[in-house]
């Protein structure tokens, strides 16, 4: 199984309870959603911080800058975890990409935290289905590599941020009850579907939609990955990012601790860095 993983520090400045620095499968992102929801969780549930019943308001020290939450406690568990992430916006909107294989296909790309390229699933035939996931995956890394080729993402503000390392593939948007809800598939790098509806990609997909006027400030907008969890969101302000009409997103989920282990060092290992092998991450790192 795929993991990531998040490295908690003491936070710099004193509003914030703790600092954490998110690891990837193939990068170190400046902002993580759902790695925002776990370290949150597992903060209060072990004890590193305080709980309080029935809301914990709690600030964490990301690469990206500090994150506000609000975490619903009971029982000593996190019920689910609200968090206002750092400013969204879209780079391109309708973008043609050449990718190999597959022809034009039209792209939009955002960033949400990490720099997506986000398509349409019923364009390239998929139905966010489980059986898909295999096809995704190799179709998703070949759209992300053409788009990051092809396509310039470059934070205005924070150049050395990563620039496109994702596919976000969305299904068509649709009303449940009047609330506006969709589908939606990530392909992580270097070749993996995210279990959850991913909280960068839902925020940069907010960011698109609000270009387009598909979502207004405060409405509540549900993210479904194929699993079938969700993640709730909404655009709470809107703002700039340097040239880039921006939304500051807050998305909302629950996490659950699933293993509690303990890693360590062996200098005597002959791997100590790890391996990879292709056949499992679809490329060589």
């Amino acid at each position: 199984m795929a993991h990531s993983a998040s490295f908690v520090f003491p936070s710099r400045p004193p509003q914030a309870q703790a600092g954490y620095v998110i690891a990837g499968s193939a990068e170190y992102p400046a902002m993580s959603g759902s790695n925002t929801i776990c370290a949150a969780t597992v903060l209060l549930e072990t004890g590193m911080v305080p709980m309080a019943a029935p809301v914990t308001e709690l600030v964490l020290q990301s690469p990206a800058g500090l994150i506000r939450l609000r975490c619903q406690c009971r029982d000593g568990k996190v019920t689910g975890v609200r968090f206002a992430s750092r400013p969204a916006f879209a780079y391109h909107l309708g973008a043609a990409v050449e990718v190999g294989g597959l022809g034009t296909v039209p792209v939009d790309v955002a960033r949400g935290g990490m720099a997506c390229v986000i398509v349409g699933a019923r364009a390239l035939g998929f139905a966010l289905t489980p059986d898909e996931g295999r096809d995704r995956c190799v179709q998703g890394q070949l759209i992300k590599q053409a788009a990051a080729g092809q396509l310039t993402a470059v934070h205005p503000q924070n150049p050395s941020f990563p620039g496109i390392t994702m596919t976000e593939f969305t299904g068509p948007l649709r009303r449940e009850d009047g609330v506006l809800a969709s589908r939606n598939a990530v392909v992580v790098s270097p070749g993996r579907l995210d279990r959850p509806p991913c909280g960068t990609g839902t925020s940069a997909r907010l960011a698109v939609m609000h270009r387009r006027g598909q979502v207004a400030a405060g409405e509540t907008f549900v993210h479904e990955p194929v699993i079938g969890s969700r993640f709730l969101s909404r655009i709470d302000e809107l703002t700039t990012v340097g040239p880039y009409p921006a939304v500051v997103p807050s998305v909302t989920g629950q996490a659950r601790i699933t293993e509690l282990c303990q890693a360590g060092y062996d200098p005597a290992d002959p791997f100590p860095a790890g391996y990879t092998l292709s056949d499992t991450w679809l490329s060589t790192l």
